[in-house]
């Protein structure tokens, strides 16, 4: 007769294998997160930066197999539809090829920075219409940061 660890063993193998361990502790994980949320405190309205930022984000994690991950953002107040990609694109004004549509947009505009010469490698931020609030911050590095 097997032991109680040779059980536990034997059945974390078989979770593991089947791939399924990793979505129950991210689900285990989100749930704490949930009970833990406070929800007496009001979360501040999503801006349309938020959305797309969100969206963004969103896009790379289900791209990558987070979905668990990804599902943090619609508890968080993100629609449960995601936002059509051209949609996305239009908005934040990037054009794209066929190449450029097999991967998310967040990789895109990574890479696009990262491969810009423009103004020394450098580029302006400027600040956005972001939530004000004591922890919200709408201050941007300048170009001399």
């Amino acid at each position: 007769m097997a032991t109680i660890t040779e059980l536990k063993c034997a059945v974390r193998e078989t979770l593991e294998s089947r791939g399924v361990l990793g979505q129950l502790k991210a689900r285990i994980r989100a749930e704490v997160f949930s009970a833990l949320d406070d929800q007496r405190e009001p979360r501040p309205p999503l801006s349309h930066e938020n959305l797309l930022v969100n969206e963004l984000i969103r896009e790379y994690l289900e791209f990558n197999k987070y979905r668990y991950t990804a599902s943090v953002l619609t508890a968080a107040g993100q629609p449960e539809v995601p936002l059509d990609r051209q949609f996305l694109a239009n908005e934040l004004k990037v054009a794209e090829d066929a190449s450029s549509k097999s991967v998310p947009l967040l990789y895109g505009l990574v890479s696009y920075f990262l491969n810009s010469s423009d103004n020394g490698g450098k580029t302006f931020l400027r600040a956005a219409s972001l939530p004000t609030g004591p922890t919200a911050s709408n201050t941007v590095a300048g170009p001399d940061a």
